[in-house]
């Protein structure tokens, strides 16, 4: 396969990054299925996907015509044999759990044309983890999605039984759609930026638990040294700290490391009283108004 032949993709999983996947991929020509387990999941999906688009449409990333011609290219599967006819190329976004994955590409697998090329959009899991569930090793990579309206950023990241040809490939594809890919020569936890990130944010939760600073002083060294709208815990509010929470105490319960234990039991606490972030309106700060947007956050005490 070469990537001049794909012309159908196939999304699984209607959540947030589904429906922007389906949206970059439609927006950019490609005859797209989303596909998931039910028509109302997938309905109330492809309504939100619909409302980002009219969003990004009116901060200039897309034309209006680009955007309502990308929404008549998409379609909605509920069922595998219809959503795996004559795919090309496969994304999946559907929960971290490796088990669910490795069954649902499996499904996939021996619905899908043997040329078509299988990639997952996992945040926390190396495909290494499910590639033998997948059915189809060589042909299957990790393609990693940021969020469409912040960044063209994709990371590309083969596990040890990947082809070259598919890591070409989806490459290659990856400029098809707009993106700028960041190309990964082995696997890595986090790939390239999502690692970086979670170190920062990591040692802002070790010095929390530890009690060594307030999570106000904490943020206020952040964005007073370095002059960032945002300190790690405010960053926090804005990824979602159940979010947070999810990624952190995966690898603290698969490492059993004291420190990541300590950091998942403290955002635990947030994510159990409902204070998950900006989405919730209460998390780290309380929005609208988080007390680091205040004039006075960086300014010394009169």
């Amino acid at each position: 396969m070469k990537v001049e032949d794909i012309k159908k993709v196939l999304i699984l999983g209607a959540g947030t990054m589904g429906q922007q996947t389906a949206l970059i991929c439609a927006i950019h020509g490609y005859d797209v299925v989303m596909y998931d387990i039910s028509m109302e999941i997938l309905e109330k999906g492809f309504e939100r996907l619909k409302k980002n688009s009219i969003r990004l449409t009116k901060s200039g990333q897309f034309t209006q015509e680009a955007a309502e011609s990308a929404i008549k290219r998409i379609t909605l599967a509920d069922k595998p044999e219809i959503a795996a006819d004559n795919i090309d190329f496969v994304i999946e976004s559907v929960p971290e759990d490796p088990a669910l994955k490795g069954e649902i590409f499996g499904m996939f697998h021996k619905l899908c044309k043997p040329e078509a090329i299988f990639t997952t959009n996992t945040s926390t899991l190396l495909p290494s983890m499910f590639a033998k569930a997948v059915g189809r090793p060589e042909k299957f990579c990790a393609f990693h999605f940021h969020d469409i309206s912040m960044t063209k950023i994709v990371d590309v990241m083969p596990h040890p039984a990947t082809s070259v040809e598919t890591v070409q490939i989806v490459k290659e594809f990856a400029y098809k759609i707009g993106q700028i890919p960041i190309m990964l020569h082995t696997e890595n936890n986090g790939y390239v930026f999502n690692n970086m990130l979670m170190a920062y944010m990591d040692a802002a939760l070790t010095l929390a638990t530890r009690k060594i600073a307030s999570i106000e002083d904490i943020d206020r060294a952040w964005m007073g040294i370095l002059h960032t709208p945002l300190g790690p815990f405010g960053t926090m509010d804005s990824i979602g700290v159940d979010t947070v929470w999810k990624v952190t105490d995966f690898w603290a319960q698969k490492r059993q490391e004291k420190k990541a234990l300590a950091n998942a039991a403290f955002l635990k606490e947030y994510v159990d009283q409902g204070r998950l972030g900006i989405k919730t309106g209460k998390g780290f700060y309380d929005y609208p108004n988080p007390a680091y947007l205040a004039k006075d956050f960086l300014e010394p005490a009169n």
